[in-house]
């Protein structure tokens, strides 16, 4: 018997592409099915929690995960990502020297945020940087006429921002924390504000008017709430 799902606490958005709200920090993991392929976007803030989607993803897609996308270095978004090995993981040139080098303040900023310290040591411990770095757009051929197109429109949110565009009726767009829903968009000491409504605009280009967009916290929004966010955001730093 074929699970759904919905018994799995997923959200679906389209044909074989849905999302899940993770809980602590409300933060949305990505699936998108393709032919006997599956492709995760983000992985989670544990290795627990890393594998428990790494399982539910094999579910929904009767079969294995293939491809692993990460939007950007924060903990609650990588830190389950070793629960994905043999899995090809992508991610925005430099989110590759950021968990190699940066480790002990990621480690610090889980902590902060009340990850246990225990999971945050495990989690960095583990962290492996991501075999194919996007500078610019990458096409994933998932089979059967399913694509992924991963775009690296940042600098914004962090310098390593990458979003996931699925064609489709709707074309659905993983955001990353490029924008949240759930409360203002955070702006850490990692963030470019000055390019921030930039990477916006771009994200808006690619997705077009009529894409559901689905942000790193928060519920699912249309075109019209990305670009009032990004007025916002533009307001707030000052940028033009």
């Amino acid at each position: 018997m074929t699970v759904t799902w919905e018994e799995l606490g997923w959200e679906r958005l389209a044909a074989g592409v849905g999302r899940c709200r993770l809980p602590g920090w409300d933060c949305t993991a990505g699936l998108v099915i393709g032919a006997g392929t599956a492709l995760v976007v983000d992985a989670g803030s544990s290795l627990t929690e890393g594998a428990r989607l790494r399982a539910q993803a094999q579910e929904l897609a009767d079969g294995r995960v293939t491809h692993l996308a990460l939007t950007h270095p924060h903990f609650d978004h990588v830190f389950g990502a070793a629960a994905f090995a043999g899995v090809q993981a992508y991610a925005a040139v430099g989110l590759d020297a950021v968990l190699a080098y940066e480790r002990e303040e990621l480690r610090l900023d889980a902590v902060r945020n009340g990850l246990p310290a225990a999971d945050a040591e495990r989690a960095v411990e583990a962290l492996v940087p991501p075999g194919h770095l996007v500078s610019g757009e990458w096409t994933l051929d998932l089979g059967d006429g399913r694509q992924a197109l991963l775009a690296n429109v940042g600098p914004g949110h962090t310098a390593h921002d990458l979003v996931v565009l699925v064609p489709g009726d709707p074309e659905v767009v993983f955001c990353g924390d490029l924008v949240e829903e759930s409360g203002e968009p955070q702006a850490g000491p990692d963030a470019v504000p000055s390019r921030w409504p930039d990477a916006l605009d771009r994200l808006l280009a690619l997705g077009g008017e009529e894409a559901v967009y689905v942000p790193g916290h928060g519920a699912v929004v249309d075109a019209s709430f990305v670009r009032r966010q990004r007025d916002a955001l533009a307001a707030r730093f000052g940028v033009l």
